[in-house]
């Protein structure tokens, strides 16, 4: 997957398209990226010893990884490639040509 816990992201479709946020949490096995700031639902919580009457929460769902796109250094939003520098493997953005790692 080309998307990495702590990438600085632009949703770029659905409700929130246009938003950028970072990168909470990446789940390779669904394809899927928990953006911070984007796709907010609320859930419903039970009472319990913390909340007597129950809470209504409000958190960040998982959004398809095929609907962001890295930001570079300077805020450009671009596909993600590999090449490899110095013996190690990269990603760089395509459009810039900038290192992301």
């Amino acid at each position: 997957m080309f998307v990495k816990t702590g990438d600085t992201v632009k949703v770029i479709a659905g409700k929130d398209r246009g938003t950028t946020g970072k990168v909470i949490k990446a789940l390779p096995k669904f394809n899927k990226v928990v953006v911070e700031g984007v796709a907010i639902m609320k859930k419903h919580q039970k009472p319990n010893a913390e909340n007597p009457n129950g809470a209504i929460l409000e958190i960040e769902a998982a959004i398809n990884a095929s609907n962001v796109q890295v930001l570079d250094k300077n805020g450009v939003a671009g596909r993600v490639g590999y090449k490899e520098v110095d013996g190690k493997k990269v990603r760089f953005n395509k459009k810039s040509g900038e290192v992301l790692d």
